[in-house]
């Protein structure tokens, strides 16, 4: 494992740490405002979190070009590409987002969050599944580790047999695009700026979800302060630092290997209820933790072997 695939890895991992804490704050968000509300007040917040850091970015990215103009010095059209590369890219991921996370979060309001972090995992099963067809190739290991990953995540999260309700039905649908996001930022973020990209899909998410919100809900800004923290847990931290950390990430990690440790998010989900809601791990799903970081070692192990589908 070289250099930049074992930081992308570790960011992997923090963003699958941020992504199954937030569980915590959308089904304590759920007490006060509605889905597509919860999501619009998120995502703009997201969206100024990235805004200085462009900013910050962008400046001593300018300063390299002076320093080194013989080298760094773009032409207009040059510049006008790779714009549109991250306003296509970002716009795509954003369409995605917005109906992936908007699923998740009406389906909370119907299941427990046991179960959305099961049913939601399964895209470390989709993810290899999809990749085929985009004539991705997947290593005999990878695929172990999605077997035990799938084996880790039940004994995780399910607790009194596995049962189709309308939160579950919601959920899974929005699994499949949990897995088209996880794709498509494997395919843009090596084609433009991944932080811009990021910037981006948020401020979509944000003008889908508003949009919603005042079609099929009656926001109001006394709700949106009484739901302050996990707005800003979810907007700042899950969705500004998370998504970010999981488009530069991507960069260096194959899609099928970025799924398996994102998936590690149920992991953290039950240890965050653990800390935060005081809920108890059974033996059962203390197993199951133990199996899915063994998933994600053993998806990773070196091997003689070629890559095959």
């Amino acid at each position: 494992m070289n250099k930049k695939t074992l930081i992308g890895n570790i960011m992997l991992l923090t963003t699958s740490f941020i992504w199954g804490t937030a569980f915590v704050a959308q089904r304590v968000g759920m007490d006060h405002i509605e889905p597509f509300t919860f999501g619009a007040s998120r995502y703009i917040l997201a969206t100024f979190a990235l805004l200085p850091i462009i900013y910050f970015l962008e400046s001593k990215k300018r300063k390299t070009e002076i320093a080194n103009s013989n080298n760094f010095d773009f032409t207009p059209e040059q510049k006008k590409e790779e714009r549109l590369a991250y306003l296509k890219g970002g716009a795509t991921c954003g369409c995605v987002l917005f109906i992936a996370s908007s699923l998740q979060q009406i389906g909370l309001v119907y299941t427990s969050a046991g179960k959305a972090g099961f049913i939601t995992a399964l895209y470390i099963v989709l993810v290899p599944i999809f990749g085929i067809f985009l004539k991705k190739k997947v290593r005999g290991l990878t695929w172990l580790g999605v077997l035990f990953a799938t084996i880790g995540l039940y004994l995780l999260c399910i607790k009194e047999g596995f049962t189709y309700e309308f939160g579950d039905l919601i959920i899974f649908i929005g699994a499949f695009f949990w897995t088209g996001h996880i794709l498509c930022c494997d395919y843009f973020t090596k084609k433009s700026d991944p932080v811009k990209l990021s910037c981006v899909q948020f401020f979509v998410t944000f003008v889908f979800s508003v949009i919603a919100a005042f079609l099929f809900e009656s926001p109001t800004w006394a709700g949106i302060v009484e739901c302050t923290i996990p707005i800003v847990y979810c907007g700042v931290f899950s969705a500004g630092i998370g998504y970010t950390l999981q488009m530069v990430a991507q960069k260096d990690t194959d899609p099928t290997i970025a799924s398996l440790i994102l998936s590690l998010e149920a992991v953290f989900g039950a240890l965050g209820g653990y800390f935060l809601l005081s809920e108890i791990l059974t033996i059962r799903e203390l197993i199951g933790c133990a199996i899915m970081f063994a998933a994600i070692i053993i998806a990773q192990l070196p091997s003689k072997e070629t890559e095959t589908v």
